[in-house]
């Protein structure tokens, strides 16, 4: 009997921290401008070029020429530009196959700043000690950033097990440098782990079928959440003053820049609590199964039309915000990932009825759920009485259990079967 393990080779991304000198700041802010700037000149350039000599060939030697008669646009490494070329036809081949829109101009405001290192043998990445790293950035030099995950560096790099490259990113927090890594790993067992149902919510973030909750604290302190609201008060008083088509003032866009820190430090704090919890779920559970729910629908306004005026809508434009800040749509991406990484499977079952069925009956009165957090039978019969989020756990595993699990492909065939059968008890 042979004991072989199969492998397959693996990509992944790595986010990590950069710990730059003041001087490497402003040298990194010219080459993503520079690389914004280049994407500008080459789309213009572009538009007005004859159909028939628009090919990579003439737009390569464009960008050389361009690069040697314009000094702040040699300051953006030569692979660098390359790859500023190669997301642009890249761009207009999803243009042309239907997958996204006609590319457009770059704006300095509003424009992720962003420099491609598309060559990992560039990088030289070495572990300095626990906490710290140091990378090679073209025309940068040295620079450390935060080892928080093991990257296939110095000597022990190969060619199953090595960075393909990086891409240097700055957002509200500061720059950061996202590698990408490919690694050579056995493939996974089947998970012998038990099923498990989730459904998610605001209260309630993810609430397990078998009694089990995650839940978290506010994102921000309430130090952090009153300066939210003085700056964006400040914003909104400083924005009175701008007159229509005036530019932003250095005071209003540094108001803004705060702002923008702020929340970027509640959305790491988001990710990095999903990343927790749905690691733990992977590693206990085989099956888990989710609803597939249109995030895109549920935060729709409530305002409604000049005509027909909607009703609520405050409210509904807090619960909006509320289902924006939970972030389903990342918490099932990062499950079905891991799931499939630890051997285990991610399913998705039909959402309407989950929430108001009870899950020892079957019955859907209205009702049911009298409060957030509890739900009444109103079956005389059964009067079962439990935790609501439970419940609609309980019945996201059962409709899995009963092989009503969404196929892409014939996922409205499958909804309509589901109609047509009566769920049973799920013990």
């Amino acid at each position: 009997m042979s004991t072989e393990r199969a492998y397959r080779k693996r990509q992944f991304g790595h986010r990590a921290r950069l710990a730059l000198t003041p001087a490497q700041v402003q040298l990194m802010d010219g080459q993503a401008h520079a690389a914004r700037t280049l994407w500008n000149l080459l789309h213009d350039w572009w538009s007005m070029l004859p159909r028939e000599r628009r090919c990579l060939a003439v737009a390569d030697a464009a960008i050389r020429q361009a690069r040697k008669e314009i000094d702040w646009l040699a300051q953006l490494p030569a692979q660098a530009a390359q790859a500023v070329l190669k997301t642009y036809f890249r761009a207009w081949q999803n243009c042309w196959e239907g997958r996204a829109g006609t590319p457009g101009f770059k704006a300095r405001f509003g424009t992720v700043m962003s420099v491609d290192i598309p060559q990992g043998r560039d990088l030289c990445i070495t572990r300095v000690h626990r906490r710290w790293g140091m990378v090679n950035i073209p025309k940068v030099g040295r620079v450390r950033f935060r080892w928080t995950k093991d990257l296939p560096a110095g000597k022990r790099a190969d060619t199953d097990n090595r960075i393909t490259g990086a891409r240097l990113v700055k957002d509200a927090l500061g720059w950061h440098i996202a590698f990408r890594v490919q690694v050579l790993e056995p493939t996974p067992e089947p998970h012998t782990g038990p099923e498990v149902g989730i459904d998610v919510g605001v209260a309630v973030p993810l609430a397990l079928s078998d009694g089990t909750a995650y839940d978290h604290h506010a994102w921000l302190t309430g130090k952090e959440q009153a300066k939210l609201g003085r700056l964006e008060q400040r914003a909104a008083h400083r924005k009175s003053f701008r007159k229509r088509g005036e530019r932003t003032s250095r005071r209003l866009r540094a108001t803004y820049d705060q702002i923008a820190g702020i929340r970027a430090r509640a959305k790491r704090r988001c990710l990095d609590w999903q990343h927790k919890a749905t690691t733990a779920i992977a590693v206990k559970y085989g099956t888990v199964v989710v609803e597939e729910l249109n995030i895109t629908n549920m935060v729709k306004s409530a305002k409604g039309t000049v005509e027909m005026p909607g009703k609520n809508v405050a409210q509904k434009r807090g619960l909006n915000r509320a289902i924006s800040g939970e972030a389903w749509g990342r918490a099932v991406g990062l499950l079905t990932y891991k799931t499939a990484r630890r051997g285990g499977t991610l399913h998705k079952v039909p959402a309407p009825g989950t929430s108001q069925r009870c899950s020892m009956c079957g019955v859907i009165a209205a009702g049911s759920r009298e409060s957030q957090a509890v739900f009444v039978c109103k079956n005389p019969d059964c009067g079962w009485v439990g935790n609501a989020d439970h419940n609609g756990a309980r019945n996201v595993l059962h409709l899995y259990r009963m092989g009503l699990a969404l196929i892409p492909a014939a996922g409205r065939a499958v909804v309509r079967r589901a109609r047509r059968v009566k769920p049973a008890t799920v013990r």
